[in-house]
């Protein structure tokens, strides 16, 4: 079940507790790209929030959003770069995107398994692809205060398996978002150092989203190459006798 756009966009730039997982989130993602020079960046879902960091140096930008979502125009004040999409038929060529964010995309999906065809699809050689899904063990999908609080949500392994299923090889993974999901003042003002408690304990502490990034596995033909035996061949490096002189 996919979530209304307008929805989405109220959270993440009018709602407090939106605008602290755009800081939390953001931060990490620099952690796996810290920059896209000359490179084409393209994020799924809605992760036009997390795009802006790339519109200066990529060489393009692109925010597809799920028709079942609807569209916005983004970015604010600068030529719209948003596209209304089918969830697994996208208006990309396929093999020349660089990096791909898949951000309320995977979750809300009732087509998982072909919407991770279209990544893998649209991916490029050497490109990656950064999945961020509500962690199943934390307490951001419990709460439906936010938009982490709907869909499916995955455990790390659960995550990996569906991505080696699609021919996706699972890389790095980080988690983030470990101040609880609350508007309260309290939380609201301590939100940067449970961030930064969490980063350092995750092992103990559980984040509200997992981020796996991974890359585009291609499978080596198997059987024997060459089937079309060729008649005649040129035999151009074969000897051959000399001329008689006239």
């Amino acid at each position: 079940m996919h979530l209304d756009v307008q929805d989405l966009r109220n959270f993440y730039y009018r709602d407090p507790l939106g605008r602290a997982v755009q800081s939390a989130v953001r931060a990490q993602i620099a952690t796996f790209w810290r920059e896209a020079q000359g490179q084409t960046v393209v994020g799924y879902g809605f992760a036009v929030p997390f795009l802006r960091p790339y519109l200066a140096d990529a060489r393009r930008v692109i925010g597809l959003m799920p028709a079942p979502q609807g569209v916005i125009a983004w970015p604010q004040g600068l030529p719209n770069i948003s596209v209304l999409c089918e969830e697994t038929f996208w208006p990309v060529e396929t093999g020349h995107v660089d990096k791909l964010l898949v951000v309320h995309g995977l979750e809300t999906s009732d087509q998982a398994g072909a919407l991770l065809e279209e990544c893998w699809r649209v991916l490029g050689p050497g490109g990656s692809a950064l999945f961020i899904v509500p962690n199943r063990a934390g307490l951001w999908s419990r709460s439906d205060r936010t938009p982490f609080g709907y869909g499916r949500p995955y455990s790390q392994a659960q995550i990996e398996t569906e991505l080696k299923l699609h021919n996706f090889m699972p890389e790095r993974h980080a988690t983030a978002l470990y101040q609880p999901p609350s508007g309260r003042r309290f939380w609201r003002k301590t939100a940067r150092l449970w961030e930064r408690i969490g980063a350092r304990l995750s092992v103990v502490a559980v984040g509200g989203v997992l981020m796996i990034e991974a890359t585009k596995r291609v499978q080596v033909p198997s059987g024997p190459g060459l089937r079309t035996k060729v008649r005649r061949p040129l035999q151009v490096l074969t000897p051959q006798p000399e001329a008689k002189p006239v």
